[in-house]
């Protein structure tokens, strides 16, 4: 009786992509992008704390002064007044949070004409910075302006908001929240969608209505959008730079500056061409915007571990 050897049937050696190609696909997708955020993101903010130790005009020779520009800092009035300036702008801008929910709460709901409310509503978040701008200067001109036209008819004297050093910051931070309380408003329409209407349903059967459903019920599950918002609001108020220099430029006198426009105003204007100077300036308003995007993100790590 001869016996006839099984032919080997087993499977041949796969290569090291195919065995990790599930992990590896998503990576591959992502690469360009990552590229590029390593690019233009990462390896700048490593440059600006490189050149934040010189003192260089952008051509010459650069000097090694170690942290001589941000002792600088300490002492120069118009980088506090900058710094106030953008405390202000966090302040106030954190506004447009609050609005942009009580209006996306009053277009969430199914009336005749919603739609055209939704629109006028959305219209400012898709203008330019610059067009917003050039409206509200108008709109503060001293004389023909609309604003000093509504206070005369209500006998009050033409105001110069622009031009007055204690107002015109404010008057700057308000042309910011128009759009700033649209883009809100859309965020929060968005999370509105994904609110769990059996939750809603049962809060009202246990006798929640009003600012107790809102705030116990609505909110909490709006918390992503919160975090966005609260992200995308406080990085714009940061680096808000185009509404000053349409507006006033830095004027009167200096007082409506931000780090931003300092910055630029240090390293770029014809003023400065201090590269070393403005990097200080740029590293000071990075460390700021990454304590706070630190802060939020600690937070909802925490929330969501609290949730498990």
């Amino acid at each position: 009786m001869t016996v006839t050897a099984l032919p080997d049937t087993k499977a041949p050696k796969r290569g090291w992509y195919k065995r990790n190609e599930i992990a590896i696909t998503p990576w591959l997708f992502l690469a360009p992008a990552l590229l590029f955020f390593a690019v233009y993101v990462i390896i700048p903010i490593f440059q600006s704390f490189s050149i934040s130790l010189y003192d260089w005009d952008g051509l010459g020779e650069a000097e090694y002064v170690g942290l001589r520009n941000y002792s600088e800092l300490m002492t120069d009035r118009a980088f506090e007044v900058s710094l106030w300036n953008n405390l202000k702008w966090l302040l106030f801008y954190l506004l447009a949070i609050p609005a942009g929910l009580f209006i996306a709460l009053f277009l969430n709901q199914t009336v005749a004409g919603i739609r055209i409310y939704k629109s006028l509503f959305f219209f400012p978040f898709v203008l330019s910075q610059v067009v917003v701008g050039l409206v509200f200067a108008w709109f503060y001109l001293p004389n023909e302006g609309l604003l000093s036209n509504m206070l005369g008819w209500f006998g009050f004297d033409p105001i110069n908001v622009l031009g007055d050093p204690t107002l015109a910051t404010y008057g700057i931070i308000a042309a910011g929240l128009w759009p700033q309380t649209a883009y809100c408003m859309i965020l929060y329409l968005t999370g509105l969608n994904a609110v769990d209407p059996e939750q809603v349903e049962a809060a009202r059967l246990d006798g929640a209505k009003g600012w107790k459903m809102l705030w116990y019920v609505i909110v909490p599950q709006l918390k992503p959008a919160t975090f966005i918002a609260f992200v995308v609001t406080i990085i714009g108020a940061l680096r808000s730079f185009d509404l000053i220099s349409i507006m006033t430029n830095g004027g009167p006198f200096g007082q409506t500056r931000v780090l931003s426009f300092y910055m630029f105003e240090k390293a770029l204007s014809e003023y400065g061409f201090r590269m070393g100077y403005g990097a200080a300036i740029a590293v000071v308003l990075f460390l700021i915007m990454l304590l706070f995007i630190a802060y939020f993100l600690w937070s909802m790590y925490q929330d969501d571990k609290g949730a498990r």
